[in-house]
């Protein structure tokens, strides 16, 4: 029994490294990796006066201190999070990126429970977490409906609405939970029940990591173990055939959007009471830009969401060593994301391989056919 499990664990790797429609995505996604990191490289020698210590401050810099290396795994929690609403959306085939909002609105809503809401300490983040939740969730169904309703475009209505929520949550900070007596724009400060548990004395680390691990989890197990993850597929990868096999297309991209909405608001209850004693956000995050990087990564999968969430936070934190401790801006980073997104988003290079290996397979049938003809006469 044991030994036809390993024959088919290994049959199995087999089989993806001789499926080219698998192998394909994969080296177009190591492929972006590499090429990123040496252009990172190569910039960085342009610039710096001191390339060598430049980069490895860059490439080791979040390895060389462990207080680093925590930072790398705070950093990754709040881009899981969005990654994973984001690969809901894609899977069903839409470009919103109203998780932006979700995850900033779900802030905002956490920092009114964190204030005004006494609860028990454990209880008191959770029910942050699930209000926060429901409120992202709903503002997540809004491109959606545009889109079903008036066809508008949901990645443009999602940008637009992304301003009108971000305005509005900080309307509401504002003027109904500031603190007056801070001369910067923050709320007041949450209660102490509010905050999560440290998982590592002494440092920024908290168990808000381990929810972002059981969110992946749950959404690998929603999307490919039940009923609802497979109408968001089936439905994602081909609308007219879902119509045809008696699905509501409409109906699952709602309730797509509204998952996706959640698990971004989630993600911003989280980052409240993990990381802030009060909400002093000046800026929206935008967390939903590295997201799109992660889902792209992880081409829309969510079991590898985690890896593509560390190479990002990796990156982004080795960039911060870099510029804390040498010449190059901490800003150069956004070229690095910007030279993966535009790898991952060319189709010409996928469909090249995949137009040349059709092109082959055509060439070899044609050839046994004629074969084939050449003897049977």
């Amino acid at each position: 029994m044991t030994s036809a499990r390993k024959r088919g664990f290994f049959h199995s790797i087999g089989l993806y490294f001789t499926d080219r429609d698998k192998l394909e995505p994969a080296v177009i996604t190591f492929f972006a990796v590499v090429f990123s990191i040496l252009a990172g490289v190569a910039l960085i020698f342009l610039v710096s006066k001191d390339p060598v210590t430049s980069t490895k401050n860059f490439l080791l810099g979040p390895v060389l201190r462990t207080y680093n290396f925590y930072y790398l795994m705070i950093a990754m929690v709040p881009i899981t999070f969005t990654g994973l609403a984001l690969c809901i959306v894609y899977q069903a085939k839409y470009l919103s990126l109203i998780a932006d909002s979700s995850f900033y609105m779900g802030a905002v809503i956490a920092t009114a429970i964190g204030i005004y809401l006494p609860l028990p300490k454990g209880l008191h983040p959770a029910v942050a977490m699930v209000v926060a939740g429901l409120g992202g969730g709903f503002i997540g169904l809004l491109p959606a409906i545009l889109k079903i309703k008036w066809r508008a475009n949901e990645l443009v209505s999602s940008l637009m609405l992304n301003y009108v929520f971000y305005f509005f949550g900080s309307f509401i900070i504002l003027y109904f939970l500031r603190d007056r007596n801070q001369s910067i724009l923050a709320s007041l400060p949450f209660r102490p029940t509010f905050a999560l548990t440290k998982l590592v004395p002494n440092t920024q680390l908290h168990t808000g990591f381990i929810v972002a691990a059981v969110a992946v989890v749950l959404v690998s197990l929603f999307i490919y173990r039940t009923k609802w993850g497979f109408e968001i597929r089936l439905s994602g990868a081909n609308p007219r055939f879902a119509t045809y096999a008696g699905l509501s297309v409409s109906g699952i991209a709602l309730y797509a959007h509204f998952i996706s909405g959640f698990i971004a608001g989630v993600g911003g209850a989280v980052e409240m009471s993990g990381l802030y004693r009060a909400f002093i956000w000046q800026m929206d995050p935008s967390y939903a830009w590295d997201g799109v990087i992660v889902a792209m990564l992880a081409r829309k999968n969510p079991k590898f969401v985690p890896l593509s969430a560390f190479f990002l936070a990796y990156l982004r934190v080795g960039a911060d060593f870099m510029s804390r401790r040498g010449d190059v801006a901490f800003e150069f980073i956004t070229f690095l994301q910007g030279l993966i997104i535009l790898i991952l988003a060319s189709d010409r290079l996928v469909n090249s391989f995949r137009a040349r290996r059709l092109r082959s397979d055509a060439l070899k049938s044609e050839a046994l056919a004629r074969k084939a003809a050449e003897v049977l006469e």
